[in-house]
């Protein structure tokens, strides 16, 4: 005996079949055009992007539910193949309703007293989607076939097949054929392999039932009797078939991509109207760098965060914004996006420093620079290793990173002037108290950000004009010209500088390379740029928190060093740009030699040159006596070289940068030494060799 509720839906079958068929055509008609067609603009998840149109982030819709949006374009043609066999073969044929289809049904359920086959097209199923409408009924099944008649006048095939395969249920939250090949395969619908494609045609004819991660024999039963189907239709061989059968049933709901989480939620609330944003980002990049991001943290320390951010020199497109070692990892404060957070850069703002003097005719690569104690009123800066390197070049003291020679260059170029050539690539210092800017500046005593260190990395890294920094894929226009951060020259011989930095060597290429610690141990950066892209990298505690011992170049160079491996490798750095001097600290042009501050100059007008050794009337003993007398050795302070040392009236040498100076007197006896300075002020001493 037919159970009651399939007694009902075979008498609503032949009631449809006797309307469509003979008496009441006209009645029907009457019914379709008075139907409203259902409403297929359903709400689906807001989706954020790639470059290359690549999932990165969708949101839910409405009570939670994960309904992406699906054309027939995104998905595998054997799925649809399956689909529209399994149900709706004459899908392109019919007006909405399959009358053969549901005289089939009818037929198949009054001979054997159960539903061997659906009578519904997908038009029909659509519109019990949309409409949520219970048709187990007659009058809803009755409902349901003048709503796919009436949907069918307004709507074409292609429509209705994409609402199809943005409604259909596939268990639990999961909505429409791409959510459920994310939830259920880890990928996207565009390829599916045989028992994929079987699998989301079978899922919906039962959703809960069927859901393989608890009742896998089930989902397995029904996927194997799709494939058993589309082999009869000739869809599949019998090779095909079988080899789809014995490929497992996932198990396991996988989670939906969460890539670039912190900037995809800011940029969807940003801009609340738009369904679909497109980002600049890479999606395989991003990818890789997260990871990467987490392994580096995990190996650090259990509290530490990594930051990473990858711009194209170019067009200031970020390719990689990596704001934390991890989103939902509390230990980390991984909610917090350290890409944006302010904190002290360090030393990686010295380039700059450098590349104004030497865009103001201050100072060359080889131009010496004194690494002494030296108090600039009552900030008396020390070198991190607390050490002193005496006379350097300007290249050595960028390449070590020395505190004391870039204070004085700052002082000489003034610091208002940086902060005020940040602004020119969108930066906004952050001063302590609105404080103006002071020498402080220089090593670390500013707020800025991993994306504001970018900035002025690709505006260093493009020639010194600054390039700004964009996320969102907008449609090339014309830019609003800015000043240079530097020009040309300038930032070519920072460039050549940062090339030879330790560390800068990738295998046969270079990078330009620049390392930064702030006070505290609290944060290590490592900043760096190739032919292509500018990496920034940040290491540290989100709270602020000292950590002993954690050094740019110890933890942050590493990890940009992959960020280059894992971006392609490493472009080769431009040709610098003509017109640069080539030479040496001994061949420079006297006013390059040494780098004039307005301290040095007050000090040297202040003071003449004084022979500090050997004191004045002192009787020194060179070993005449012994038969092997040494040389006699002389040092003066002060004044401004070059120096030039007479004996007893006689020229007998000219120092163009050094201090010390030796001689071999002629024999036992009183000897008068003299030395001229750079502006011909003198000193004299008189001692006794014996």
């Amino acid at each position: 005996m037919v159970p009651r509720r399939r007694s009902r839906l075979l008498v609503a079958l032949a009631a449809v079949l006797g309307l469509t068929a003979t008496a009441a055509p006209v009645a029907l008609r009457q019914a379709v055009e008075a139907a409203r067609p259902a409403d297929l603009a359903m709400p689906t998840a807001r989706l954020v992007v790639d470059r290359n149109e690549r999932l990165l982030r969708p949101f839910v819709v409405e009570n939670g539910l994960w309904r992406l949006p699906a054309t027939p374009a995104d998905v595998d043609p054997l799925y649809l193949a399956m689909l529209t066999e399994l149900e709706d073969r004459r899908f392109r044929e019919h007006r909405g309703v399959d009358g053969r289809a549901l005289l089939r049904a009818a037929w198949q359920m009054a001979t054997s007293g159960r539903i061997v086959s659906g009578g519904s097209t997908l038009t029909m199923q659509v519109v019990r989607l949309a409409e949520r409408r219970h048709t187990r009924t007659m009058p809803g099944k009755l409902g349901q076939i003048v709503g796919a008649l009436a949907l069918e006048r307004v709507a074409s095939k292609d429509r209705i097949l994409e609402a199809y395969l943005t409604l259909a249920p596939f268990g639990g939250n999961v909505e429409g054929v791409r959510a459920a090949s994310l939830a259920w395969f880890g990928h996207e619908p565009r390829r599916l392999s045989a028992a994929e494609a079987a699998l989301l045609v079978a899922l919906p004819q039962a959703p809960e039932a069927r859901r393989p991660d608890r009742f896998p024999e089930a989902a397995r039963a029904a996927r194997d009797r799709v494939l058993d189907r589309a082999e009869a239709a000739g869809l599949l061989t019998r090779e095909a078939a079988a080899t789809a059968k014995a490929e497992p049933i996932p198990t396991v709901r996988r989670d939906f991509p969460m890539l670039a989480p912190q900037t995809a939620e800011r940029v969807a609330r940003e801009t609340p109207a738009e369904a679909r944003i497109r980002l600049t980002l890479d999606r395989d990049l991003q990818a890789r760098l997260e990871s990467l991001a987490a392994e580096r943290a995990r190996a650090i320390g259990d509290r530490v965060s990594v930051a990473i951010l990858v711009a194209d020199i170019a067009t200031g497109e970020i390719l990689a914004d990596v704001g934390t070692a991890g989103l939902l990892d509390a230990r980390r404060d991984g909610f917090v996006d350290m890409t944006r957070a302010v904190r002290s850069p360090g030393s990686t703002l010295k380039p700059f420093i450098y590349g104004l003097a030497f865009e103001h005719g201050m100072a060359h690569p080889e131009t010496l620079v004194e690494d002494r104690p030296t108090a600039f009123g009552s900030y008396d800066p020390k070198n991190f290793d607390k050490t002193f390197h005496g006379t350097v070049t300007v290249r050595r003291a960028l390449e070590l990173s020395l505190n004391v020679p870039a204070v004085q260059t700052l002082e000489a170029v003034g610091p208002a002037q940086l902060v005020s050539r940040f602004r020119r690539a969108g930066v906004e210092a952050r001063l302590p108290d609105l404080s103006p800017a002071g020498l402080a500046v220089g090593l670390g005593g500013v707020g800025l950000t991993l994306r504001d260190l970018t900035a002025l990395y690709v505006a260093l890294a493009h020639g010194g004009m600054p390039v700004p920094l964009v996320e969102r894929w907008t449609a090339p226009g014309s830019a609003e010209p800015r000043k240079p951060v530097l020009d040309a020259r300038a930032a070519a011989y920072v460039t050549d500088i940062l090339a030879g930095t330790p560390g800068a060597a990738k295998g046969d290429a270079r990078i330009a390379l620049k390392t930064g610690t702030s006070y505290g141990y609290r944060d290590a950066w490592a900043m760096g740029y190739d032919g292509r892209i500018v990496v920034g990298v940040w290491v540290g505690r989100p709270d602020g928190a000292p950590m002993p011992g954690l050094m740019g170049a110890d933890v942050a160079v590493p990890i940009l060093g992959d960020v280059f491996v894992r971006a392609g490798g490493v472009t080769p750095l431009p040709a610098p740009p003509h017109g640069l001097l080539a030479a040496t600290s001994s061949t420079l042009p006297p006013p390059l030699r040494r780098l004039r501050t307005p301290r040095t100059e007050v000090s040297a007008r202040r003071a003449g040159p004084s022979i500090a050794f050997p004191p004045d009337g002192a009787r020194v003993d060179l070993g005449f006596r012994a038969g092997t007398p040494a040389p006699l050795a002389l040092q003066v302070r002060n004044g401004r070289a070059p120096f030039t040392w007479f004996a007893d009236g006689v020229p007998i040498g000219r120092e163009p940068f050094g201090r010390d100076f030796t001689l071999r007197p002629s024999g036992v006896g009183f000897l008068t030494v003299s030395v001229v300075d750079a502006d011909g002020r003198a000193d004299r001493i008189t001692v006794f060799v014996e």
